[in-house]
C-alpha cells in the first residue's frame, strides 16, 4: 500500500509538515508498523529543513491540538485521534523500540507550501478505514490499494496454502478417506461446510494441513483448484475487542474479504457460540448467528472440534445442520508407524540427529500400551520429539568423559598451588607426580576435546546437508509448479542425488568408526523408552544386566525383610519378572493376589518390601484402609461422587491416585471388611485393568500390582484342631494343605464367584515359628541400629538376649506384633531414659543382656553420681 499526502489546507496542519505522519501513524494502534530509527532520521530532516527541532515544534503541535478539536469537529473520532496526537508529541524523546529500522524520506517545498511524506517503505501492513476516512473526505491523504487485498482476513487469518507452497507445513501420511470426504462436501452447492470431529491429537488441524498441500498440488477437483485456504484465530479477532460492536466489526470485516476463491478454516469452533455476546466483547449477538447467514449463502468454512465439544454446537440445531460432521478416529499403531516414518526427515532436520525405524516403531508401540490419557499420533510424536530433544541437549554439551577430566584437572590444580609454597623432600616429590599426572591429563583432554569438536563439526554438516535437501526438495515443488522444467531438472538430477550422497557418505563414515564416539546421534527405541520412562513412572526401558540380576534374585532381597512366606514371595517375584520381560496381558493388571492369613504374619510387611524393591520408596504403595469403606455411600469416595453431590468434580481417592501414580502397589488392607460393593466395583479392574471415575475419565490400572488382605480363616487357622495339627511343622511354621483348602473354601463363601475367578493367586499366609521370629527380631534390631547411626551410636544383643526376646514375644494367636511391643517396652524406653540422663552418650555401645534374674537389661555406660559429678564441674 502507498500513501501520498497531499495539500494540507487546514493552516494548522499547513504549519507543521509532521503532525499529518502523527494522526496516520501514530495515532491507530490497529496500524502495525516497525519503528526504530524513524524518528530521528525525521527530526534530523527537519532540523535541516527549517533550522528547528521537535523542543520547537511541542508549543506548535499544542496550540493545533486545541484549534483542530474546535473547527474540526466533523472529525470521526477526532477527540480520541488528537488526544492521543497529543499525548504522543510529549513522549517523543523516548519513542518505542523495535528491532527493525525503515526508512522515512521527507520531500518539502516551501514551509507554507506541500508536505509530500513518503513512507512506503515504513511497512505498514494494515490500517482501519474508519480512522483513514475523515482524512481522505477533507483530501488530506490519498491512498492507492492494491484492489485484491483482503485487509481484515490478511490480519486475522493464516493462509494455509502460502504456507503449504513454502514448505513449512509438515507432510501428513494418510487420512485419504476422511480428505476425500472433506473434498466431497467442499465441492457442494449448499451446506458445502465439512466440521471434523475427534479427539484431541487424533489429527484434525493436520487434515486441513493436508488439504492445503493437495490444493498446493492441485491433487484435487476442478472446482477447488487455486483456491486459498486461510486458518481464522479466534483469539486475534477477540483480543482487543473492549467496545460494544467492536468485535462483531472485526468478523464481519473478515467475512467481507471471503470471496469465492478463499476457504475459511475455524479450530475450536464450539467458541462461536457466546462469543461476542453481551457476556464476552460487549456486542449485541454472538459470532454463531452473524456466521450461520453466510453459510446458509455458501460460504466454505471447515470447522474443527472434540467429540465433547460438539455436543456444544448440537444445542444450536440451526448451526448444527449447516456443518457436515467427519468423524476422525484415532489412527492404529500400523498407521501411526507409517505417520512417524514421513514426519522422521522434519524432526531430523530440527534436532540435527538421526532417528532409527526402531525408534519410531518402539514410539508408537509403547505410546499406545503406556499413555492412555492421550491419543495417536500425537503422543507417539511426542516421544520422538522429546527423544531428540534429549540427545540434542547431549550434543550442546560437554560428554562426561571431557567433564569428568575437567574435574581431575582443577584438583590436581588446586593441589598443586597448595604445594608450591612446601619445600621438605615429601612436598616436592609430591609436587613432581602431580605435575607429571597434570601433563598426562591435560594431553587426555585435549585428544577427547579435538575429538568432540570434529563429531561436532560432523553432525552440523550432516544437519547442514539435510536442510539443504529439505529445501532443495521444496524448490523442486514450486519449480514443477512454476513450469521451471530447467531448474526442476537440474535439482531432480544434480542437486538432490548430489546431497544424499553426501549424508550416506557421512552416516556410513560414523558406523565405520565407533570407537572414539563421544556423541550419541542416533536416536534409538532405548532411547523412547528412557523418555517414557521419565513421563509415566513406568520402568519401560530395555532390562540391563544389573537389573536382570536384581530380579533374578528378587526373592532374596524381599526375604531379608518378610521371612516365613516363602510361597507369597515367589508369587510376588514371578509376577514381577513376566511385567519385566514383556510377558504380561496387555489388558489385565500385572497382578492380583489375596493374602488370608492370622494377623501379624506379614500380610502388609510383604507389600510394602514389594514397594522398596521396585520403586526404593514404601510410598509408592496405594494403600486404603477399607475399614473406612464400610457403608454403602463410603463406596463412591473410591470412584468419585455422583454429579450434584459435594466434592463431585475432584474425583475418586483410588482413580485420581492410580492416574498420579500408573506404576504402583494398589492394597486394600482389611479387605473383609469393606462394603460388597466394593468387590463389585473391582470387576472391571481385574478383568479389563481400567475403572472409569465419576468424572467419565477412564483410568488405567495395566501396570498395577492389585494386593488385598483379609484376616477370613482366621478361626480356623488358630483354632485347637489346627494348632494340634500343625505341631509336627512347628518348626517351619506351616500350614497343613487341608487347613489352607478349608481357609480358601471359607473366603469363596464371603466372595461371589465371579470376583474369586478374577484374582491371580490366593495365597494363605504361614504362621510364624520360633525360629521365624528369630530372624524376626534380628531384623528389627538393625531397623534400630539404622536410627541410632544418625546418633553414632551401636546397639549390641547377646544371644541370649535375642533368645529371651523370641521366647517372651512369641504368640501363635497375634503373629510379630507382640515382639514389637516388647522391643519397646524393654528395650526402648530404658535406652530414652538413659539418653535423657546422659548414662548414655553419642559414639558410645549400648549393650543389651540378661540378668541373673532372667530379665532383659539395658546397661547404662555412666552411672548416675558420675553424671552428677560432672554437671558440678561445669
Amino acid at each position: 500500500m502507498s500513501l501520498t499526502f497531499g495539500t494540507v489546507r487546514d493552516p494548522y496542519l499547513r504549519a507543521s509538515p509532521v503532525i499529518a505522519i502523527y494522526i496516520y501513524i501514530y495515532m491507530d494502534r490497529d496500524i502495525k508498523i516497525t519503528w526504530t530509527g524513524w524518528i530521528k532520521e525525521l527530526e534530523l530532516a527537519i532540523t535541516r529543513r527549517y533550522h528547528i527541532t521537535f523542543r520547537h515544534i511541542y508549543p506548535l503541535l499544542r496550540n493545533t491540538f486545541f484549534m483542530l478539536r474546535r473547527t474540526s469537529s466533523s472529525l470521526y473520532r477526532s477527540n480520541k485521534i488528537l488526544s492521543r496526537a497529543y499525548s504522543y508529541s510529549r513522549l517523543l524523546s523516548a519513542p518505542p523500540r523495535t528491532n527493525s529500522n525503515p526508512v522515512a524520506n521527507i520531500h518539502n517545498v516551501g514551509f507554507s507550501g506541500l508536505a509530500v511524506p513518503d513512507i512506503t517503505n515504513a511497512h505498514v501492513l494494515q490500517s482501519r478505514p474508519a480512522i483513514v476516512r475523515p482524512l481522505i473526505s477533507r483530501n488530506y491523504v490519498q491512498i492507492r490499494m492494491d484492489p485484491n487485498a483482503k485487509p481484515s482476513l490478511s490480519k486475522y487469518a493464516t493462509n494455509l496454502t502460502e504456507l503449504a507452497k513454502q514448505g513449512k507445513l509438515d507432510p501428513i501420511v494418510g487420512r485419504d478417506e476422511e480428505i476425500s470426504r472433506a473434498i466431497q462436501i467442499l465441492s457442494r452447492r449448499t451446506k458445502n461446510n465439512p466440521c471434523i470431529i475427534g479427539r484431541a491429537g487424533v489429527g484434525k488441524s493436520s487434515l486441513v494441513e493436508g488439504l492445503a498441500q493437495r490444493i498446493v498440488r492441485e491433487e484435487v477437483p476442478d472446482s477447488l483448484k487455486g483456491k486459498s485456504l486461510y486458518n481464522l484465530e479466534l483469539s486475534s479477532l477477540i483480543a482487543g475487542a473492549k467496545y460494544r460492536g467492536e468485535f462483531e466489526e472485526r468478523l464481519k470485516g473478515v467475512l467481507d474479504d471471503v470471496d469465492d476463491q478463499v476457504i475459511i478454516f475455524i479450530d475450536e469452533v464450539h467458541m462461536l457460540l457466546g462469543l461476542g455476546s453481551n457476556g464476552g466483547a460487549g456486542g449485541a449477538m454472538d459470532a454463531s448467528n452473524i456466521l450461520k447467514p453466510r453459510l446458509a449463502k455458501g460460504l466454505r468454512c471447515i470447522s474443527a472440534t472434540t467429540l465433547d465439544e460438539y455436543k456444544i454446537i448440537e444445542k444450536d440445531p440451526a448451526l448444527a445442520r449447516r456443518f457436515q460432521p467427519i468423524i476422525l478416529n484415532e489412527p492404529t499403531v500400523p498407521d501411526t508407524i507409517s505417520i512417524l516414518r514421513g514426519l522422521k526427515e522434519r524432526y531430523e532436520v530440527h534436532h540435527g540427529v538421526r532417528i532409527t525405524d526402531a525408534a519410531l516403531v518402539s514410539a508408537a508401540v509403547l505410546s499406545n500400551r503406556y499413555i492412555n490419557d492421550r491419543f495417536l499420533p500425537d503422543k507417539a510424536i511426542d516421544l520422538v520429539d522429546e527423544a531428540c530433544a534429549v540427545l540434542r541437549l547431549q550434543h550442546e554439551s560437554k560428554p562426561d568423559a571431557i567433564q569428568r577430566l575437567d574435574r581431575h584437572v582443577m584438583k590436581i590444580q588446586i593441589e598443586l598451588e597448595s604445594l608450591k609454597k612446601e619445600t621438605d623432600v615429601l612436598s616436592i616429590e609430591r609436587r613432581e607426580a602431580l605435575e607429571k599426572e597434570l601433563d598426562s591429563k591435560k594431553q587426555e583432554l585435549n585428544r577427547l576435546t579435538k575429538i568432540w569438536d570434529e563429531e561436532k563439526l560432523e553432525i552440523e554438516s550432516i544437519k547442514s546437508h539435510k536442510a539443504d535437501l529439505e529445501k532443495a526438495k521444496i524448490d523442486l515443488e514450486k519449480a514443477q509448479r512454476g513450469g521451471d522444467y530447467t531448474r526442476a531438472s537440474e535439482l531432480r538430477y544434480s542437486r538432490i542425488p548430489q546431497l544424499e550422497k553426501q549424508i550416506e557418505d557421512s552416516n556410513k563414515k560414523d558406523k565405520s568408526d565407533t570407537s572414539q564416539n563421544l556423541l550419541h546421534d542416533s536416536v534409538t527405541s532405548d532411547d523412547i523408552s528412557k523418555v517414557l520412562a521419565r513421563m509415566t513412572g513406568i520402568p519401560t526401558e530395555t532390562v540391563m544386566k544389573g537389573d536382570k540380576d536384581r530380579l533374578l534374585y528378587m526373592e532374596d532381597s524381599i526375604k531379608k525383610r518378610v521371612v516365613g512366606q516363602d510361597e507369597a514371595i515367589s508369587a510376588i517375584s514371578d509376577a514381577v519378572r513376566l511385567q519385566r520381560a514383556g510377558l504380561t496381558s496387555e489388558k489385565r493388571p500385572i497382578a492380583s493376589f489375596m493374602f488370608l492369613g492370622p494377623t501379624g504374619t506379614g500380610k502388609t510387611e510383604l507389600t510394602k518390601a514389594l514397594a522398596q524393591f521396585l520403586f526404593d520408596n514404601e510410598s509408592n504403595v496405594i494403600r486404603f484402609d477399607m475399614s473406612e469403606f464400610q457403608e454403602k455411600h463410603t463406596v463412591s469416595r473410591l470412584i468419585g461422587a455422583p454429579p450434584g453431590y459435594v466434592l463431585s468434580e475432584s474425583g475418586g481417592q483410588l482413580t485420581e491416585a492410580v492416574r498420579r501414580k500408573p506404576y504402583a502397589v494398589v492394597l486394600f488392607d482389611e479387605f473383609e471388611k469393606a462394603h460388597p460393593d466394593v468387590s463389585k466395583l473391582l470387576l472391571q479392574v481385574l478383568d479389563e485393568g481400567k475403572l472409569t471415575d465419576s468424572l467419565g475419565h477412564q483410568v488405567d490400572f495395566r501396570n498395577t500390582i492389585i494386593v488385598m488382605t483379609s484376616n477370613i480363616g482366621q478361626d480356623i487357622l488358630l483354632s485347637d484342631k489346627t494348632l494340634s495339627k500343625n505341631d509336627e511343622n512347628s518348626d517351619s511354621g506351616k500350614i497343613d494343605p487341608e487347613i489352607k483348602t478349608q481357609v480358601i473354601e471359607e473366603m469363596k463363601r464371603h466372595y461371589p464367584p465371579e470376583f474369586i475367578n478374577r484374582i491371580d493367586d490366593i495365597l494363605v499366609f504361614n504362621r510364624l515359628s520360633k525360629e521365624v521370629l528369630r530372624s524376626i527380631v534380628k531384623i528389627r534390631i538393625a531397623e534400630i541400629q539404622e536410627r541410632l547411626n544418625e546418633k553414632r551410636m551401636k546397639l549390641e544383643l547377646t544371644p541370649d538376649s535375642e533368645a529371651w526376646l523370641t521366647e517372651h514375644g512369641y504368640d501363635q494367636f497375634y503373629g510379630a506384633r507382640p515382639l514389637n511391643r516388647l522391643i519397646h517396652k524393654e528395650i526402648l524406653n530404658p535406652m530414652a531414659t538413659f539418653l535423657l540422663k546422659g548414662q548414655i552418650r553419642p559414639k558410645e555401645t549400648v549393650r543389651v543382656i540378661v540378668n541373673e534374674q532372667s530379665k532383659l537389661v539395658v546397661q547404662p555406660n555412666h552411672s548416675e553420681g558420675e553424671v552428677v559429678d560432672r554437671e558440678e564441674e561445669k
